[in-house]
């Protein structure tokens, strides 16, 4: 079972969400929380596998509470719940090792497949929504861009062709198609990515490459 907390101050996004979490079966809503403080007393005591995390709470704010949920020795995969026009941290939170967001009126069917997407390792990096996000956010300084670039270069010439179809949204199904190869190996190229990178999450490694200019 795939052990969730959700994470709303509004008791309506907290049981819409529920109820459609509910109907999966091999998904369960361990705990609800108002902030972020909850958020992170409840992880303590629970260790959900998947947080759930508004962003805009009284108290302790989803920002706050991605860094110390990611941060944690049992971290738990931190997706954020967020519109796209308003929440102006997103990009900040993906840095902290949060490994996505869903808008909140993403449909039953996909937000079930982002719990399972996040819990199976994988980032939600969904062409229509994340590369938007991160195109908005990664406008960088040529400075940025020259540091991101050098960072980078530690990279095989296959490892640049994987990273640039994360960049780009792909799952890892998508990326072995794209690029001719079986989708073990695209995973084993995207473990060797993470670790020359130092980067925790597919999401950090694609933010690197747009800010980088790649895309």
């Amino acid at each position: 079972m795939i052990k969730t907390l959700l994470v709303d101050n509004e008791h309506l996004v907290r049981s819409g969400l529920r109820m459609i979490l509910d109907t999966a079966e091999d998904i369960e809503v361990v705990g609800e929380a108002s902030d972020g403080a909850e958020a992170l007393r409840l992880a303590g005591d629970l260790a959900p596998d998947v947080v759930l995390l508004d962003i805009r709470m009284p108290g302790m704010d989803g920002l706050t509470a991605a860094g110390e949920l990611t941060a944690s020795p049992r971290a738990p995969r931190v997706v954020l719940l967020t519109t796209f026009d308003l929440d102006d941290y997103v990009h900040r939170a993906l840095r902290a090792g949060a490994v996505g967001f869903l808008l909140k009126d993403t449909p039953p069917r996909d937000l079930i497949a982002a719990v399972r997407t996040v819990y199976e390792g994988n980032a939600m990096l969904a062409p229509s929504i994340t590369k938007r996000m991160l195109e908005h956010f990664a406008a960088p300084a040529s400075e940025g861009a020259a540091v991101a670039a050098k960072r980078l270069e530690v990279l095989s010439e296959r490892e640049r062709a994987v990273l640039l179809t994360i960049a780009r949204g792909m799952s890892n199904a998508e990326a072995g198609r794209a690029l001719h190869i079986s989708e073990a190996t695209v995973k084993a190229h995207v473990s060797r990515i993470l670790d020359k990178l130092g980067t925790t999450n597919r999401v950090q490694a694609a933010i690197l490459a747009h800010d980088a200019g790649w895309v």
